[in-house]
C-alpha cells in the first residue's frame, strides 16, 4: 500500500463573509502525480497557498507525512517543495551558482545532492550557462531542481507548463513522471491544460465553487469495461441497423453516411455485434474511443461554468 504524503482534512477558507473553500478532504500518495483542476475561481490557487503555508486555514488541517501544518508547521513544511507560477532565478548567475546560492540557505544540502537534482531534471549540459540565457523550459527545470534540493516528499507545481512550447511541455511532463517514479516524490500539479494533465497524472481531483466534485484515476483499468465509450460502426444496410439497435437494445444512434455512432459500455459491444450479424447486417468496421479527461471534466462540472 502506498504511503500517504499529504492529507487535506476538511480544509476551509473564509474571507470576510464569503466561504471560499468549503471542506476539502483528499490524500496524495508518495510516487503519485496528482492533478488539481477546476474552472477559474474554483479555489485551486487558494488551496495551494494553504498547502504551502502562504495562507492561513480557516478550518480543518493539512498533514504532510503525518505532521500538521497548524501545530507543527516547520516539520511539516520541511517536506514541501513548490513553484507557484514562474520560478525566479538570478539571470547573471549560472544555473550551478543559482543552486549553490539556494543550497547555502538550506541546512544539510550537500554538493552531491545538488549534482543529484541536476541529473534528475536533465540539466547537466546547461548547468554552467548563465540562467538569463535559459529557455523557459530550462528555467522551469532549474526551478524544479531548486525546489527539490532539500529532498522534499511533496512537490507542488502551479501551472508548470505555462508559456511553454510543445517541446518544452513534453520535456517537463517527462521529468515530472521521472521524479515521481525515481525519487518517490508526491507531485501535485495545478493546470488548465486538461490534455497535459491526462498524460502526466495518475489521479485527478476536480474542484468547483470551493468543493471537491470528484477524485478519479486518469486511466483506470479496473473499470474500463464499465465506462462509456464512443462507438462507431460501419454497417450495411444502415437503416436496418438503426432499427435493430433501437428495438432490441434501446440504443439511439447518430448516422453519418454508412456509419452509426453512439455511447455504450465497452463490455456490451460484442453482444451488439452478434445482434447485428444475426439480423444479416454486414459490419465492416468497429471504432471505440474512450472518453477524454476533457469529456469527464465537463460531465462532472457542466458546461459554461468558467467564472
Amino acid at each position: 500500500m502506498s504511503e500517504t504524503a499529504m492529507e487535506l482534512i476538511d480544509v476551509k477558507k473564509t474571507i470576510g463573509q464569503k466561504e471560499i473553500i468549503k471542506g476539502l478532504s483528499f490524500t496524495i500518495n508518495k510516487g503519485e502525480v496528482f492533478g488539481f483542476i477546476g474552472p477559474n475561481g474554483a479555489g485551486k490557487t487558494t488551496t495551494i497557498r494553504m498547502m504551502v503555508g502562504l495562507m492561513k486555514l480557516s478550518g480543518g488541517d493539512v498533514r504532510i507525512l503525518g505532521n500538521s501544518i497548524k501545530s507543527d508547521f516547520k516539520k511539516a513544511i520541511r517536506e514541501v517543495g513548490a513553484i507557484v507560477e514562474n520560478p525566479e532565478m538570478y539571470p547573471f548567475m549560472t544555473g550551478a551558482q543559482n543552486l549553490a546560492h539556494y543550497a547555502r540557505m538550506t541546512p544539510g544540502v550537500t554538493k552531491e545532492r545538488v549534482d543529484e537534482v541536476v541529473a534528475l531534471v536533465g540539466l547537466e549540459k546547461a548547468i554552467k550557462e548563465k540562467a538569463g540565457r535559459y529557455s523557459l523550459g530550462m528555467r522551469q527545470r532549474l526551478g524544479i531542481a531548486q525546489a527539490l534540493l532539500h529532498n522534499p516528499s511533496v512537490l507542488i507545481l502551479d501551472e508548470p507548463t505555462n508559456g511553454l512550447d510543445p517541446a518544452g511541455i513534453k520535456e517537463i511532463r517527462q521529468y515530472i513522471r521521472r521524479l515521481a517514479s525515481e525519487a518517490d516524490v508526491a507531485v501535485i500539479i495545478s493546470s488548465h491544460l486538461l490534455s497535459e494533465i491526462e498524460l502526466m497524472c495518475d489521479r485527478i481531483g476536480i474542484i468547483q465553487n470551493g468543493e471537491l466534485v470528484a477524485t478519479e484515476y486518469v486511466n483506470d483499468a479496473t473499470d474500463s469495461d464499465q465506462r462509456l465509450s464512443q462507438v462507431t460502426l460501419e454497417v450495411t444496410p444502415v437503416e436496418k441497423a438503426m432499427d435493430v439497435l433501437q428495438s432490441e437494445h434501446e440504443i439511439d444512434t447518430e448516422r453519418t453516411n454508412h456509419s452509426l455512432s453512439f455511447q455504450l459500455e465497452k463490455a456490451k459491444i460484442p453482444m451488439i455485434i452478434q445482434t447485428l450479424v444475426k439480423h444479416k447486417i454486414s459490419v465492416y468496421q468497429v471504432g471505440v474511443s474512450k472518453a477524454t479527461l476533457e469529456d469527464k471534466f465537463f460531465d462532472l462540472i457542466g458546461e459554461n461554468t468558467i467564472e
